[in-house]
């Protein structure tokens, strides 16, 4: 089954000058209900609406990774009030069993108290989705209660990622996408005559046939500095709402202390008429919504992997396996040193397809690697997740006859 889009959207809304609403200081649920409280949602009686936050991994709300579970229990309740059918649907990061990262989250338990399905938009096979318009990309592979839903719902977490510079409503709809199709975006090859990230590409391309129906941009704790997930978690008590998810991941930019045309994906989506960016141009509720601005600390510049007591061997790597590894060394540096005992400032890792060799002893992280496996020791996956690194490294010490675990 082919598809270009998803369905109309149901919501009305000034287009040319877009409203997005702030709600701030009175805790995640209530700021949750009090901008749905703004925006007409008697559309939705009848209908199946879907939410989909960012639960696409093993966090916990404090963290800043994830999103909020009292944002996603005002969203349900303020549905089912308006006489919506409600689930709450994921696509995790390659490695994360949906269920378990729901219940990590504490998404399962408000929406257990409510009845409302959890889904694990993985477990059916993916509808074909045509983009006639596409640059990167000119198809996806999304999940198939994605389009069967009347409405989709964007919940992300505000926080920044370092490969697109935010991590907001309209990037948080990638977690639609199938399974590890997902990870195609991270591995596509440089556009010729564009300068810009091939993944930036992607994602506005993706925007062009796959955007919410409404956004709920969680603000209640953040993430800055080197997101999507090994950053620090910023506390902002406030939620961010709005129709046309560029606009409200406009202003959540700015809230962030960023514009939301220094990020690529918003600018090209933009620029082709996807949504409006330009704040001069959106009405923000209430007026004086930029006193709550709180500069987030940005991505690095330069994401070069630097690790004291480590050389990082990369060739050709993807943004997937670059992020995999940031996240590894940052979380679990301690244990690393721990297992790699007597070898300290001796830690070799190689992640990328263009090695042509490889000293002995090397951690060899990614698929991309697998022809060297027999250097040390091999991590498969595409990309692995960080704990799986670790427990194959792990395991490995615990049995140094094999250094080829496939877990």
């Amino acid at each position: 089954m082919n598809m270009k889009s998803l369905k109309p959207a149901l919501f009305i809304d000034d287009t040319s000058n877009p409203h997005v609403y702030i709600a701030h200081g009175d805790g995640a649920y209530a700021n949750t209900r009090e901008v749905l409280s703004q925006i007409d949602l008697s559309v939705v009686r009848g209908k199946r609406v879907l939410l989909k936050p960012n639960a696409g991994r093993i966090a916990t709300p404090e963290s800043g990774i994830t999103t909020n579970p009292q944002v996603v229990a005002g969203a349900i309740d303020a549905f089912l009030e308006a006489g919506a059918e409600v689930a709450i649907g994921e696509s995790p990061i390659t490695g994360v069993k949906t269920m378990e990262a729901f219940e990590a989250t504490g998404i399962a338990s408000v929406a257990r108290e409510r009845r409302c399905p959890l889904i694990d938009m993985d477990e059916r096979q993916p509808i074909h989705m045509i983009i006639e318009d596409g640059v990167a990309i000119r198809s996806l592979e999304v999940c198939a209660d994605v389009v069967e839903h009347d409405v989709v719902v964007s919940i992300p977490v505000m926080k920044t990622h370092m490969h697109t510079v935010v991590s907001l409503a309209v990037k948080n709809m990638k977690g639609c996408l199938w399974r590890r199709t997902k990870v195609d975006l991270h591995m596509l090859p440089q556009i010729e005559d564009i300068d810009e990230r091939p993944l930036n590409i992607a994602i506005a391309d993706m925007s062009s046939v796959l955007r919410p129906h409404l956004s709920i941009i969680d603000g209640t704790t953040g993430m800055e500095g080197l997101g999507p997930s090994a950053g620090t978690a910023k506390k902002l008590d406030l939620v961010v709402a709005g129709i046309d998810p560029f606009a409200a991941d406009a202003v959540a930019c700015s809230l962030m202390g960023f514009a939301a045309e220094d990020v690529p994906h918003l600018r090209i989506g933009a620029m082709r008429g996807y949504g409006v960016i330009d704040l001069s141009r959106i009405q923000v509720n209430p007026d004086t919504w930029d006193e709550l601005s709180s500069p987030f600390e940005p991505p690095p510049d330069n994401l070069s992997i630097q690790f004291p007591g480590v050389t990082i061997l990369d060739e050709m790597s993807c943004s997937a396996c670059q992020s995999t590894l940031f996240v590894f060394l940052n979380r679990y540096s301690e244990k690393i040193f721990d297992l790699f005992r007597g070898q300290e400032n001796k830690i070799t890792i190689a992640i990328g397809k263009g090695h042509e060799s490889l000293p002995d002893g090397t951690l060899c992280i990614g698929n991309c690697t697998i022809q060297h496996k027999d250097k040390g020791i091999f991590v498969p996956g595409c990309p692995p997740v960080a704990s799986q690194i670790l427990k194959t490294i792990a395991e490995s010490k615990k049995n140094p006859e094999s250094s080829d675990i496939i877990l």
